[in-house]
């Protein structure tokens, strides 16, 4: 029997706190592209730690959907001031609003702050739930006068759901790495051209040569001090940069309380004393398509050749070691190339309030989507792997 937005009754939450964790989690675990980021633990970590609240610009409107007292979609959204955390970088449409006398904030936007990581983002039991679940958050959008809603690194399911009501589709690039039944690590580099291997042996071999070697942990066996010495890494890294790190100390202490099963850690010493970190998460370890996701690093030292150890040899060893299907390497970097990350799209879906300007915003799409489209064939002519083959 068909439903319509009025068989529903419309929850919002401005604290995930008070969300049911054990619904939400079935919710997000059922769905087409399930990830760790979507957990309750995940979400109501960031706000709990004062990572993604009010005073950081991300302002939690869950929006729910409830039938017989049963939830059967929900949307982590958040109303923003800013586009910082987003990765799909929509400054230039900000600052065309402004130079027309128009405010582009606050707009919504749906997404797992600081976490481009392609997921489901409209959780839901069936179609016609998520196609409702859109429907509200559209109506919440006018209701509050937002400029704009925001889907980013969605699902194939979420953009069906976002093509019946019309949104504009977009496309961006990463770079994720399949493990093609690789026995180990030496079987991956057999299957790159000779160039490539040569490069990340003689990389690898630089980092042996000074006297750095890695330990791994994973799950409850990272240690509290484990944690301690990769938050100053990731701190580091961060204000290397001039930034202060998105993400507090207590959001890394919530996540080995709550979710220590979807980290691993690896950790460079060199004369017995650490001196770099790098994190993965986990999905679905154990299960029949395992994937891990390039997060976060940070040195202490500086050594030749550290980043690309870390950050991409170390966890494609692991991944090969422990059957995991896939390896997403995290927001842009062609350099990810060369270590056997290769190109794919990730999507967004966008709607603007204002007619005039989605009509600009539409015909930009459509320039930008043919661009990828060249974008994505040039790197693909430039396969590491043997023959050119694709991977």
């Amino acid at each position: 029997m068909s439903k319509n937005l009025s068989d529903y009754v419309i929850r919002v939450f401005d604290n995930p706190m008070d969300l049911p964790a054990a619904a939400w989690d079935i919710l997000s675990q059922s769905q087409d592209v399930p990830s760790p980021f979507m957990r309750h633990a995940y979400l109501a970590a960031l706000h709990t730690s004062g990572s993604a609240t009010a005073e950081t610009g991300w302002i939690p409107q869950f929006v729910t959907l409830w039938h017989q007292d049963d939830l059967v979609a929900g949307c982590a959204l958040y109303l923003k001031d800013h586009s910082y955390g987003e990765y799909v970088f929509d400054w230039a449409w900000a600052n065309a609003y402004g130079e027309h006398g128009l405010h582009y904030y606050p707009k919504a936007t749906s997404a797992v702050p600081f976490t481009p990581v392609p997921g489901s983002r409209l959780l839901a039991v069936d179609a016609t739930a998520r196609q409702a679940l859109l429907k509200a958050v559209l109506a919440l959008c006018q209701q509050l006068k937002l400029s704009s809603f925001h889907l980013l690194f969605n699902s194939p399911n979420d953009r069906v759901a976002c093509d019946a009501l019309g949104l504009m589709q977009r496309q961006t690039v990463q770079f994720h790495w399949n493990n093609q039944s690789f026995a180990d690590f030496e079987a991956f580099l057999a299957s790159l051209s000779q160039e490539k291997r040569k490069k990340i042996r003689q990389e690898r071999r630089r980092v042996a040569d000074a006297g750095v070697v890695f330990r791994t942990q994973v799950g409850t066996a990272i240690s509290s001090g484990d944690w301690d010495f990769f938050y100053r890494c990731y701190e580091r890294t961060y204000l290397e940069h001039g930034n202060a790190p998105y993400l507090s100390r207590n959001f890394f202490a919530q996540m080995q309380r709550e979710m220590p099963e979807n980290w691993v850690m690896n950790i460079a010493e060199r004369e017995g004393l650490p001196i770099a970190s790098s994190l993965i998460a986990v999905q679905g370890l154990g299960g029949t398509e395992p994937i891990a996701y390039g997060r976060y690093w940070g040195a202490l030292e500086r050594v030749d050749c550290l980043h690309f150890e870390a950050c991409y040899y170390q966890p494609l060893s692991w991944c090969i070691a422990n059957g995991v299907q896939r390896f997403e390497g995290g927001a842009q970097g062609e350099h990810k190339m060369a270590r056997a990350l290769m190109p794919v799209p990730t999507y967004s879906a966008h709607w603007l309030a204002h007619p005039v300007f989605a009509d600009a915003v539409e015909r930009f799409l459509e320039r930008e989507r043919a661009g990828i489209d060249n974008y994505l064939d040039h790197l693909a002519a430039r396969s590491p792997f043997k023959h050119n083959e694709p991977q």
